[in-house]
């Protein structure tokens, strides 16, 4: 997957924008299925989902609070 720098900023807004909270309504909701787990299985599993969501998105967010180095090299050196 070989985004532009622009298209990777607008997919990581979106992501954390709206991806996120819908992730984590759909985790609150599915422990909420079961019946209420001990509270440090509850912790651990929302810790896990918390790091889980990241891993394979670790593309689109690599290098994107950097400047944009397109613009950079249209720019000349600095």
């Amino acid at each position: 997957m070989d985004l532009s720098y622009k298209a990777r900023r607008r997919l990581s807004l979106l992501i954390l924008v709206v991806g996120l909270p819908l992730y984590i309504i759909v985790a609150v909701n599915v422990i909420a299925l079961f019946d209420r787990p001990p509270f440090w299985v509850e912790l651990m599993v929302y810790l896990v989902l918390g790091i889980v969501w990241a891993l394979p998105l670790k593309a689109v967010f690599k290098g994107v609070s950097q400047p944009d180095p397109e613009a950079r090299d249209r720019d000349g050196p600095r």
